[in-house]
């Protein structure tokens, strides 16, 4: 299966030099479609012919954030050796509620460039 997800232009570079193999989602009705070797292209949100073709490898399910921050390597999922000191797993509610969080639980889909 095919899936498709849109990406701000960081992190859509982070995955594109190899750096960032771990993509964080909510683990929503969208995401609990997808499984292991599922296709996932992501869409730079600045330009959107700028596209990258993903494998799934591995998914990695967690309640909340903070259980996942826990678990899964930082540098693979977006931080750098300048920032990693200072991850927190409230960085990731700019983008989902701790509510959310609970009703869906989270996931770490790692990812190889195809």
């Amino acid at each position: 299966m095919e899936h498709v997800m849109k990406l701000k232009p960081n992190p859509f570079s982070r995955i594109k030099s190899g750096q960032k193999t771990i993509e964080l989602r909510l683990y929503d009705e969208k995401r609990q479609l997808i499984s292991v070797r599922d296709v996932i292209r992501f869409v730079n949100t600045k330009d959107e012919t700028d596209v990258l073709v993903t494998e799934v490898k591995a998914l990695h399910v967690f309640k909340s954030f903070d259980e996942l921050y826990e678990y899964l390597p930082l540098l693979q999922c977006g931080y750098t050796e300048e920032n990693v000191d200072r991850a927190l797993p409230g960085d990731m509610e700019k983008y989902y509620s701790k509510e959310e969080q609970e009703l869906y639980g989270v996931v770490g889909i790692e990812i190889a460039l195809i």
